[in-house]
Parts: structure tokens; C-alpha cells; sequence
């Protein structure tokens, strides 16, 4: 059974490795299309903002619909969740998981920061969406915190839930990444390749932290799996 279990764990560092891996490619790819002006990727980009933009026009209410929906990508909703996760994890004495929970959220933000620097890609210039911002661009901030949102919930109680609810868990985390990103477009903020970008750095991110701390099933940071009753 130990040896089973071994296996197992190392099978997820392999997984782990390799999505961290592919996270960074597209991360560089899209960011050297942006860099070199590469016209294919500035067309789709283009293309899907005009498909997706709700409008300058549009009305009061869909405005703060909008901004209700994308609020799961900031990192003041990330905070908020986080919190009873950290009192929680604090109380299990679980230090070492509530440093990588904290590491990966806390630095998510600054980092993506130093890449919008690094790539400097100026926002889609809706007069009601990306010019209303003096910030830059590729990749999306609320991108990259909602995947590490999410990736965190996955990677931490992965171990405590069944396999039924373990597929509801990613289905569900998937929908919220995806939703999130579609606000971007419709607010007129963020390019598509943003926001893919976004989202391929926040999952790399956070399966990085975790690799680094042992957070995967079966690591020092690990939640135990639960008891069987």
C-alpha cells in the first residue's frame, strides 16, 4: 500500500511538472506574438474583442453585472476566500500549507505585474473599457488570480474529497476561469491572448508553489486524505 501510494505521488509531480511546463510555453509563446506584433494573433485578438465587447453604450445594469461577475479575479475576493481557509488551516497547525496557500495568492499579483512591464502591451482602446485603465495589459490580472484561485482549491483538498466531488470541483473551477476571462472581453480590458495568457501563468504559478512546498497529495504540505467511514 505504501509503495501504491508512492507511486502515486510521484505520478503527480510528473503531471504537475509537466502542466507547469506547458503553463510557461504558452505563457512565452503568447507573449512573443505580443512582443514581435505577430499579425495573426493581433487579428484574433482583434476580432474576438470587437465579437465580444459588450459596448460603450451598454446599460447601468449590465455594467455592474459585469463587474460582479469578474470580481472573482481580483485579489481582494481572493483574500476574502482565503482567510477562513488560513484560520482553518492555522487551527490543524498546518503551517506548511498555509505558507504555500499564502505564497501562491500573495505574489500572483506582483508577479504578473513585472510580466505586464516586461511585455507592455497597451489595453484594447474601447472608450468605455480598456482606456478607462492606465494600466497595461498582457498578461490578465484577473486572469491569472482567478486560475490561481482555483488551483489552489484543487491542489488542497484534492485529498479530502471523493472522486464524485473531486469531478464536480473541476468542472465547476473550470467554468469560474473561463467565466471570468469572458468578463475581461466583454468589459473591453483585455485582449483574448491576455487573457489565455493569464490563465496558463496563474495555473504554472501555483502548481510551481506547490511543487516547491510538497503541497501535492502525498507531499509534507498535503492535507491528509479523509478517514473512510
Amino acid at each position: 500500500m505504501e509503495v501504491l501510494r508512492e507511486e502515486r505521488a510521484q505520478t503527480a509531480r510528473r503531471h504537475a511538472l509537466a502542466a507547469v511546463a506547458v503553463g510557461l510555453g504558452v505563457l512565452a509563446l503568447l507573449g512573443a506574438g505580443v512582443l514581435a506584433g505577430w499579425v495573426p494573433q493581433d487579428r484574433l485578438d482583434g476580432a474576438v474583442s470587437q465579437a465580444l465587447y459588450a459596448g460603450d453604450d451598454r446599460s447601468a445594469g449590465l455594467d455592474l453585472l459585469l463587474e460582479v461577475l469578474t470580481a472573482p479575479g481580483a485579489a481582494w475576493f481572493r483574500v476574502l476566500v482565503s482567510l477562513p481557509v488560513l484560520f482553518w488551516l492555522g487551527a490543524r497547525r498546518a503551517w506548511r500549507t498555509a505558507g504555500w496557500v499564502i505564497t501562491a495568492n500573495v505574489l500572483v499579483g506582483p508577479l504578473t505585474t513585472v510580466l505586464k512591464e516586461t511585455f507592455g502591451r497597451v489595453r484594447p482602446a474601447f472608450e468605455e473599457g480598456g482606456a478607462l485603465s492606465d494600466s497595461l495589459s498582457y498578461p490578465s490580472g484577473h486572469s491569472s488570480g482567478i486560475a490561481t484561485l482555483v488551483t489552489i482549491a484543487l491542489v488542497l483538498f484534492w485529498p479530502r474529497w471523493s472522486a464524485g466531488q473531486r469531478r464536480v470541483a473541476v468542472a465547476v473551477g473550470i467554468a469560474l476561469v473561463v467565466l471570468v476571462g469572458l468578463t475581461r472581453m466583454w468589459l473591453g480590458v483585455h485582449f483574448l491572448s491576455d487573457v489565455v495568457g493569464g490563465w496558463a501563468f496563474g495555473a504554472a504559478w501555483t502548481l510551481a508553489v506547490a511543487l516547491a512546498f510538497g503541497a501535492l497529495p502525498g507531499g509534507r504540505a498535503a492535507l491528509p486524505p479523509r478517514p473512510e467511514t
